[in-house]
């Protein structure tokens, strides 16, 4: 899965507020390349623009989980592909 997918995808656990469930949390087993907040006028920073094309277009991630924010439900990663199915009782 690419890293820019996972601003697709959203939790449908049954109970959520009206567009709960997003955006999904990724937890990955090793720190991110990229600082928590833009540097500043990253417009003009070519090496931070060249890392965060790098990180959300051509990263996989193949091992990780997404968390729903709202209900905490965990969603693993294996091989590159989220398993987004619900149990009968959450959907």
């Amino acid at each position: 899965m690419k890293l820019l997918t996972h601003n697709l995808l959203s939790s449908h656990v049954r109970g959520l507020r009206p567009g709960g469930g997003f955006p999904l949390q990724i937890q990955l087993g090793h720190p991110s390349e990229l600082p928590p907040e833009p540097v500043p006028d990253y417009e003009g920073d070519e090496s931070f623009l060249r890392r965060v094309h790098h990180v959300l277009l051509e990263v996989e991630v193949l091992e990780g989980v997404l968390q729903c924010p709202d209900s905490g439900r965990r969603f693993p990663i294996s091989r590159g592909i989220p398993n987004m199915l619900l149990s009968e009782e959450e959907a």
